[in-house]
């Protein structure tokens, strides 16, 4: 299925037969990393022999001038791997790397927010951090319109799209399942899709995950869903606000709870946190996603951008106490605020700084 504005065609069919062919022992290896924007790259190389973890791979680099991660006077980057998960495309023994981002002189690279993130987890590990992400996106054809959207124009107005069945309510359903299924060929920890509220608008979630495992895995989570949707001729956006006007936007909306919340008493150590979140509403906003203040407007299921609130089973808050947490005394807490084209490491490591502290 590709869009009826695209020119794309895919060859995945003729693909096929050789990827059937011998590999004669070796392995290929993409290593994946995120970009100077948020997106990601990737590059494939070969390898000897099957590997079982990330001490046996080899470190890489790139030029950095090309991605907006170095100058050109001085454009090696280095690709430390990180996380190892099986390939979904080439299968077999081949492997998808999650790499971090090294510049030569052996610090992080400024645009490799996994680094400070998994330090201050480290630090605060005995408070068991658990995350759940719930990633929402857009599917448009290569045209920049929704994909199923007549050509310049608008379908019916919001409410038979969420969680809907039938064709003119949903579209790209097979994107979507073939996502899912190379997820969880992947490992990676998606627990659920649906579709959402605004038409060729869907969302797939992903945890609980301890730590740093959980921008681990929705970074790949993405990357999947990038490489899946090219072979189907269609784009995908995390823009936090892709149509402008009556539409509802897209979040990375972000549960969290540690080992305190989840205990005998939880409510009151949520409701102390609530406190300890206010007090760096701007903080956290500075680093929840470029254009998010088109989407956090108080309408659509948000809350005001330039005001902290939240409330028990409030989706007009800035944060919202699920009504079985506030009925049980103990849970989580889901923070509604994070764009969908948020960094997943810097919306965890902030989090884990606010309600703990940095050091």
């Amino acid at each position: 299925m590709a869009s009826e504005s695209s020119t794309v065609i895919s060859n995945t069919e003729n693909l096929m037969k050789y990827m059937n062919l011998d590999q004669r022992g070796h392995i290929q290896a993409e290593y994946v990393w995120v970009d100077a924007t948020g997106n990601c790259r990737c590059k494939t190389r070969t390898l000897s022999k099957p590997v079982k973890t990330v001490d046996e791979l080899p470190e890489w680099n790139f030029d950095g001038s090309s991605t907006g991660q170095a100058p050109g006077d001085n454009s090696d980057v280095y690709l430390r791997p990180v996380a190892i998960f099986p390939d979904p495309f080439r299968q077999g023994d081949n492997i998808l790397v999650l790499c971090e981002t090294w510049d030569s002189d052996g610090t992080p690279n400024k645009f490799n927010y996994r680094h400070e993130a998994n330090r201050l987890m480290e630090i605060h590990a005995k408070e068991e951090f658990w995350f759940g992400l719930e990633q929402e996106y857009t599917l448009l054809g290569t045209d920049g319109w929704p994909y199923g959207w007549p050509k310049g124009g608008f379908p019916g107005a919001q409410g038979p799209y969420y969680c809907g069945v039938g064709t003119g309510k949903v579209y790209c359903r097979d994107i979507v399942e073939a996502h899912f299924r190379a997820c969880l060929y992947a490992n990676i920890k998606i627990s659920g899709i649906n579709a959402e509220v605004m038409p060729s608008q869907w969302e797939y979630q992903v945890g609980p995950c301890q730590g740093i495992e959980m921008g681990d895995h929705l970074w790949m989570s993405r990357f999947l869903l990038h490489r899946v949707a090219e072979e189907f001729g269609v784009r995908i956006s995390f823009e936090p606000k892709p149509i402008k006007g009556e539409w509802n936007g897209a979040g990375l909306h972000t549960n969290v709870s540690t080992v305190s919340t989840r205990g005998d008493g939880g409510m009151k150590v949520i409701e102390a946190y609530m406190k300890k979140l206010e007090t760096r509403h701007n903080e956290h906003i500075a680093v929840y996603g470029e254009g998010n203040e088109e989407r956090l407007t108080g309408r659509h299921e948000t809350g005001s951008i330039d005001k902290f609130s939240y409330g028990v089973a409030d989706r007009g808050g800035s944060i919202r106490i699920p009504r079985q947490v506030a009925k049980d005394g103990k849970g989580y807490f889901e923070d509604r605020r994070p764009a969908s084209n948020a960094d997943p490491y810097q919306i965890t490591g902030i989090i884990v700084e606010t309600l703990c502290g940095g050091l």
